[in-house]
């Protein structure tokens, strides 16, 4: 397979479009937002969050020169494509910086704490063509070098203006730091990882191959992405840079992919088996069954809006179920989800990024215990969550809810009943919106008249 758009993001297929916003209607408005007060006792909200984050920042930015050690982070935009705003993201101190991009070592963190570490990061930019990646030019490779660093590197930024400390009103938005146009951009030096200093020089490795064997070599896939978005693997001439939220769904399908083909050929486990975990106040559940490879993700929104928000790709009119269950205070959940058999799916599935995510959690788990199963993976968003922070929070709570012990059942029915004493929407609800449980119910009653 070929190097980056063409190869590793082709397959994925082209996302749908949203069309009408979803809208809820919430009892209790919060008086800065106007919308429900979520959190238990306490008058604040996304944007109370955020607020009190970017205050706390405020003088730190008021400079057009900063200095500081970046965890390294980089980033590249998506709109104006091909021709899109690439810079590195720094903070203004200096030291082990390394957990302000690094969302693998976030788990068990609260809102406070992930919205700091995203405001504390400043997003110099400047207009690059995506295929400066193979042409170079000081700033990108600059840039691939700081990627390649295995620990903080000291930089300095001169902008062209102070900062931009932007707070989005719209709750339902991710956190991001300031943001202003670079003049100019120097690194120092830091130490460099040699494996992806390797794939970086082997200009006919495909990008593929490279992405597997960095992940083999236990390089953090969030590492492995920001190398991705600049550009930094597969062939030499066919070398572009990704935005960087396109590198993360495109790396996390394509480990998928390679890991759901060994899985396909490891026994079967014998029962079925459920797990679950909690954190941000999400509730997953994954069950998996005693048969060949199949996955489903599927996701209760009990926000409907920061649905909108955070799968900006997904046509509301089509892709989206509204669920019979009202909650005790008056929430209607929405659901998203899709699914795929035993083949690798051909279209773009319809809850976009966190599904890949899901799917690499999945498949990395049965083929590091070298099992194979059908995975129906399930997820309740309940009002806590307060916003979006990113598809890592799916991929790093799956990771986490394969790390606890499960429960297991002799049949499907057993394990759904255990289902419901875990979810708020009871388990009609979820077999009404999923087309493995469906077919499970089905291929029982065909059983049984048999």
């Amino acid at each position: 397979m070929v190097s980056t758009m063409t190869g590793m993001l082709g397959h994925l297929g082209t996302p749908g479009v949203r069309h009408d916003p979803i809208v809820s209607t919430p009892e209790r408005l919060c008086p800065m937002c106007k919308r429900v007060q979520r959190l238990s006792g306490e008058e604040r909200c996304a944007i109370h969050v955020k607020a009190a984050t970017l205050a706390a920042h405020h003088k730190e930015f008021d400079t057009k020169q900063i200095s500081g050690s970046s965890p390294p982070g980089v980033f590249v935009g998506r709109f104006g494509y091909p021709k899109v705003y690439v810079g590195p993201m720094v903070p203004p101190v200096s030291g082990d910086t390394e957990i302000l991009d690094t969302p693998e070592w976030w788990m068990g963190k609260g809102f406070d704490e992930i919205v700091d570490f995203r405001y504390s990061l400043l997003r110099g930019y400047s207009r690059a063509n995506v295929f400066d990646a193979h042409k170079g030019g000081r700033l990108i490779e600059t840039l691939q070098e700081v990627a390649m660093m295995t620990k903080p590197v000291d930089t300095e930024l001169v902008l062209t203006r102070p900062p931009l400390k932007i707070l989005d009103l719209r709750e339902d938005s991710q956190p991001f730091g300031p943001i202003a146009p670079l003049d100019s951009f120097q690194a120092g030096n830091s130490s460099v990882d040699d494996r992806i200093e390797k794939a970086f020089y082997d200009g006919d490795l495909v990008a593929d191959d490279a992405v597997l064997q960095l992940y083999r070599d236990g390089i953090l896939v969030t590492r492995i992405q920001r190398a991705f978005s600049l550009g930094m693997f597969g062939e030499n001439k066919r070398r572009k840079l990704v935005p960087t939220r396109w590198s993360i769904t495109a790396v996390d399908s394509n480990l998928s992919l390679r890991l759901m083909a060994r899985v396909r050929q490891h026994p079967l486990i014998d029962k079925y088996r459920v797990y679950k975990y909690t954190y941000l106040d999400n509730t997953y559940v994954g069950i998996l069954t005693p048969e060949s490879w199949r996955f489903e993700w599927i996701e209760a929104w009990f926000e409907p809006e920061l649905l909108a928000t955070s799968f900006p790709d997904v046509n509301i009119a089509t892709d989206v179920e509204n669920s019979n269950y009202v909650s005790p205070d008056g929430h209607r959940p929405v659901m998203l989800g899709d699914s795929e058999g035993f083949r690798d799916r051909k279209t773009y599935a319809k809850p976009g990024g966190c599904y890949y995510s899901a799917r690499l959690a999945v498949s990395e788990y049965l083929d590091a215990t070298r099992r194979q199963a059908g995975a129906i993976m399930l997820r309740e968003i309940h009002p806590g969550y307060i916003m979006p922070v990113g598809v890592w929070n799916v991929r790093e709570s799956l990771r986490a809810l394969f790390k606890t012990k499960y429960e297991q059942f002799d049949t499907m029915d057993a394990a759904m009943n255990y289902l419901s004493t875990i979810f708020e929407i009871p388990k009609r609800g979820w077999i009404e919106n999923s087309a493995l449980l469906q077919k499970a119910y089905f291929q029982r009653k065909i059983n049984e008249f048999n």
